[in-house]
């Protein structure tokens, strides 16, 4: 079995999201946190963590980039229940059972982003389409033989996203063209 966690392969996660998760934190898409909100009210970091934020469970922040990693089935049941902790604490779910299978989906929708190999990176770009969320995914491979070092110096890319959808880590936090 596999899951995400959280990964930082530089210090810019810390001044491009109010809470950076930590890394090494198991981690879901979680762009339910901002079905509450008005995304054309959305600026700064805010909107950087809803364009390009996996969430970290444990502190509640984000992170750019998100490691596929072996998991046990233990794993998988510890993170449905922080994540349903959480959407009770955090989020104000009515009760733990309720809570518990919004988190099996997010997990299970995490699960499904799994099918490359361990140590793939996944990035995520979301945008809101005739007042829809899209959520466009990409994997990023290791070249053979390479650790993770430095950002941008080892990234051989598989495109999992929409036809047409560009993804710019760069330009998430800023404004969009009117």
């Amino acid at each position: 079995m596999k899951l995400l966690r959280t990964i930082a392969l530089d210090p810019s996660d810390t001044f491009v999201f109010d809470v950076p998760a930590e890394p090494g934190e198991w981690a879901v898409p979680g762009a339910f946190r901002f079905l509450d909100r008005d995304f054309a009210q959305l600026d700064g970091k805010d909107r950087s963590a809803f364009r390009g934020g996996f969430l970290g469970v444990q502190s509640w922040g984000w992170s750019t980039l998100a490691q596929i990693v072996p998991a046990t089935a233990d794993d998988r049941r510890a993170l449905v229940e922080l994540l349903a902790k959480r959407l009770v604490e955090r989020f104000g779910a009515p009760d733990l059972a309720t809570a518990r299978v919004a988190a099996e989906e997010e997990v299970a929708f995490a699960q499904s982003l799994c099918a490359h190999p361990i140590s793939t990176l996944i990035a995520v770009h979301r945008s809101v389409r005739d007042g829809e969320v899209r959520e466009s995914f990409r994997s990023l491979r290791l070249r053979e033989g390479q650790g993770h070092g430095k950002a941008f110096s080892f990234m051989e890319m598989e495109d999992d996203a929409e036809p047409g959808g560009d993804l710019d880590l760069a330009d998430m936090s800023k404004e969009p063209r009117r």
